[in-house]
Formats: C-alpha cells, structure tokens, sequence
C-alpha cells in the first residue's frame, strides 16, 4: 500500500479514478491550502473538523466559513476524549502557550495522539462515503516540532488504517516537504488567499493574533519570507 507524498506543483499521482477526497480542515493557514490545491483536482470534495476542547475553538468557525467560501460541505466531529487527557497548553486553559520545550523535548502545545486520532476518525468517516483520499496539512520541514506531522508518521498510519479497514486508503500531504514561505506562495497559486482572510492559527485562540504565541509567530515569518502580505492581518486592520 504505497504512501504518495505529492509534489503540489505538479500533478497528482494515481489518483483515485472516482475523484473524491476528504480534507481535514481544522479551519488554519494549512488545511486551508489543502483544500484549494485539492479543489483544482478532485471533482467532488468533503471536509471534516474536530471538535476536540481545544482553546482556540475559534478556528471550528473559521472551518465552517472558510467551508462556505470554498463552495464545499463540512462536517464537525466532536471529541470529547483530550480534555480529561490534559497535560498540555491546547486542551488545559492552566498551562500558557509558550515556547518552552518539555523534557521529552516537544513543545507543550503538543497534543498526544492528535493526528493519529483524527485520520483514523476522517478514514472511517471516508469509507461510509466510498473516498480513499485523505488529505492533510501536516508538515514536516517547517512545523513545530511534532512528531505526528512526519512522514514516516504518516507512511505508517496509512498502512495501518487501510489493513484495519481492508481499503487501500492513501494520506496525501501537499506540503510535507514545504517551509512555511512555499505553502504561502502555493496557496497564492491555488487562489486560497480569500479564504486564508478568514483562517485561524493563533494557539491563544483570539482575534486579531496574539501575534506572541509560536503559530503566530511562524505564520508572520512564512509571509515576511513569501513577502506576501498575510490577507489575515489586512482584515483585522480593516476592522479597526
């Protein structure tokens, strides 16, 4: 069962023939893309968001609007397991986000098992609807330090869900190997920019950004590199 990570400026690799594809939109800068680039090659497309406990539950809002701009229909799956878990800065409201790493050496906005939970969720969501096309915005090459955005993660998870579900499942990662400047200027590309307006990153959960936080501060460095404006911060000027 081969995982395909694929080159987002060219174009897909044995894509399924049917053309469908469901994305995990978690309503931020990442999926956001994801789900443009997949617009320009999948016929008919879903998206899926979690409602996990997380502080920044603005972003569920930002998944929903982001969803109607894009034309596409979105589905919120709530998970109420991570919030007796705790133990780290994005469930518990008593740990502030910073950017102190734990002893195990991760940041401690590392949630334990996120994504590994939620592609197993939007897989069995996915076969119920006849779609083998994950897709995901999990990045490797400029990412904060989590271990379940990389892509052996991804190779082996694949593997697992499609034997757990005899269905030949494929994770796909448009911007697996992309720094944080290239996913902006691929977002550019796939005419993401209206939506990315109305996208949340900030791990405090506010609007406007924090513009403190570790996201928030990835986020400005990707646009200063892209030297793009972030259409984000262009709104919330406005609204001043």
């Amino acid at each position: 069962m081969p995982f395909y990570s694929i080159n987002p400026y060219g174009d897909t690799v044995d894509m399924q023939t049917n053309s469908k594809a469901l994305i995990v939109l978690s309503g931020g800068q990442d999926s956001t893309t994801c789900l443009y680039w997949a617009k320009k090659r999948y016929k008919i497309i879903e998206t899926i968001t979690f409602d996990y406990g997380q502080r920044h539950q603005i972003e569920i809002d930002c998944a929903r609007k982001i969803a109607a701009i894009a034309q596409v229909s979105n589905t919120v799956i709530p998970i109420n397991s991570f919030t007796p878990l705790g133990g780290n800065s994005l469930i518990s409201d008593q740990i502030p986000v910073n950017n102190d790493l734990q002893k195990n050496g991760l940041p401690n906005t590392f949630v334990p098992g996120r994504n590994l939970i939620f592609l197993t969720i939007a897989a069995a969501f996915a076969y119920n609807k006849g779609i083998l096309d994950l897709i995901t915005g999990v990045c490797e090459t400029d990412y904060s330090g989590y271990p379940d955005c990389r892509s052996d993660t991804m190779k082996a998870l694949e593997a697992s869900i499609s034997l757990g579900m005899e269905a030949d499942f494929k994770i796909i990662t448009p911007l697996m190997h992309l720094s944080k400047a290239q996913s902006i200027k691929l977002a550019e590309e796939v005419g993401a920019f209206e939506a990315l307006g109305f996208s949340h990153t900030c791990y405090n959960g506010v609007y406007p950004p924090c513009h403190k936080c570790p996201a928030c501060t990835i986020r400005a460095r990707g646009f200063e590199e892209a030297e793009l404006v972030d259409p984000l911060i262009n709104r919330a000027n406005n609204e001043k």
